[in-house]
């Protein structure tokens, strides 16, 4: 790192820790573009490697080239933090960028459930993801990668099936209860009944043993269902599905958390570079501009934008909420909620308004119109897109004596329907794995219920 810019780094973080920024120490890294562009793919700087992170590739590519995606830093939460920086950045960008990052480093450090995240999840994602690769290309090696990309393509097609209600190292489902026996003796009046002469009675035959049912209850959590009950999977394939779980884990706070997280992390960039008063004024205005090109509500050259930017949304409620009510309830704010409750409990009538946020409507023949909306409807529409990790809710409801796996889209929870082809190619990327029967009943566009079949 040039000198110049590790002594603004080294004060900056002097003065974060003045303002109350807790966290974990940060290692900071500059790389080159190409280097965060593979990071922006793959979501880690080493990863299991699929053709599906190609597809990705592409996508960010294009958006790139077409201005709508320029990549600053990327900081990876644990301890320590890993910071990467862009060594193209302007001095006065990584500045800024650097007290972005501390922004980052105590939200992290301190939001519920990324600390919850990195107890199950562990505070070395870089190294975990590392060793996952490493794993999965021995198996490569070993198995064929034909054999093994079948695998990921279930797994990765499933990576937001998990529920957080259970531990990472969750354990098997509990044995079944045997019934107790009758042991307890008898009151002396009852024998003397039982001892009474008369026609003999038959003795019913105690009560065969019933199999407990697989899943006991409905199961959200796809990928340790697969793992734990694939009646065929090898010990190698088991190890892919839980090392893919184990990674949605980690990811899952950074997308629940967005518009919090991109929000905190530039109140801080500005309030931190507003006061480090060692920064020479030109370096100061140009990095500012890069601040309110971050924060904009717009993306490009366009005056209106179809999508929330979660830096212009989360920068404006912090800014309001730390105004209104002081820095140490933003910070138990910032402790406790996510994006559910952020939004709920924040973005008032007022903000929206001048905010200029509204619901619309895209029509098929791509008309665009603004719909009449209240508050309510605006914070669904902002919130719908974060529901179950993303994903549409689909659960494991019975595994079937012949081996037949059978999952049921609880659509009335997920207000929405399937894709029916999306869904009949996850189900033959599940069939191939699971080696049975997969069945998935969801409704159709009539809302009456469909049976897909692999």
């Amino acid at each position: 790192m040039p000198g110049k810019l590790q002594d603004y780094v080294a004060r900056i973080e002097d003065l974060a820790r003045e303002q109350g920024l807790r966290y974990h120490p940060i290692d900071f890294e500059l790389v080159p573009p190409s280097f965060m562009m593979e990071v922006a793919v793959y979501g880690l700087p080493v990863r299991m490697p699929h053709w599906s992170f190609g597809v990705r590739w592409i996508y960010q590519m294009v958006q790139h080239k077409m201005g709508h995606s320029r990549i600053f830093e990327v900081v990876f939460p644990g301890n320590p933090n890993r910071a990467y920086l862009v060594n193209s950045n302007s001095l006065e960008e990584n500045c800024l960028v650097t007290a972005h990052v501390l922004g980052h480093a105590d939200f992290s450090h301190n939001n519920a459930l990324f600390v919850r995240s990195q107890r199950e999840a562990g505070d070395h994602i870089v190294e975990q993801a590392a060793a996952h690769a490493q794993r999965i290309d021995a198996a490569i090696e070993a198995h064929g990668l034909r054999r093994v990309e079948a695998v990921l393509d279930a797994a990765l097609a499933l990576e937001q099936h998990i529920d957080v209600q259970y531990p990472v190292s969750r354990p098997d489902y509990p044995p079944p209860k045997k019934q107790a026996e009758e042991t307890a003796p008898k009151e002396p009046f009852q024998q003397r009944f039982l001892d009474l002469p008369g026609e003999g009675q038959a003795v019913p035959a105690p009560a065969l043993p019933q199999e407990a049912r697989i899943p006991p209850h409905p199961e959200a959590d796809l990928l340790w269902f697969i793992a734990r009950y694939g009646p065929a999977l090898e010990d190698w394939e088991r190890d892919i599905f839980l090392a893919v779980r184990e990674e949605s884990f980690y990811f899952l706070p950074v997308f629940n958390c967005q518009i919090m997280n991109e929000g905190w992390a530039s109140y801080w960039h500005a309030r931190l570079l507003r006061e480090a008063d060692f920064l020479p004024d030109e370096l100061y205005v140009n990095a500012m501009k890069t601040h309110s090109d971050v924060v904009r509500p717009y993306a490009g050259d366009s005056q209106i934008a179809l999508a929330i930017n979660p830096y212009h949304l989360g920068f404006n409620l912090w800014e309001r909420i730390i105004r209104d009510h002081g820095l140490e309830h933003a910070r138990r704010a910032m402790m406790e909620e996510d994006d559910f409750g952020f939004i709920r409990n924040y973005l008032t009538a007022d903000i929206a308004r001048e905010l200029d946020l509204f619901v619309y409507e895209a029509r098929w023949d791509g008309e665009v119109r603004v719909t009449e909306s209240n508050l309510h409807q605006l914070h669904e529409a902002i919130l719908a897109p974060k529901y179950n990790f993303g994903a549409p809710r689909v659960l494991v409801d019975d595994l079937r004596a012949d081996g037949t796996l059978v999952l049921r889209h609880d659509h009335a929870t997920d207000g929405r329907g399937l894709d029916p082809q999306r869904a009949q190619r996850v189900l033959e990327y599940v069939h191939r794995v699971w080696r049975r029967p997969v069945v998935l009943y969801t409704i159709d566009a009539h809302g009456e219920e469909e049976c897909l079949r692999a």
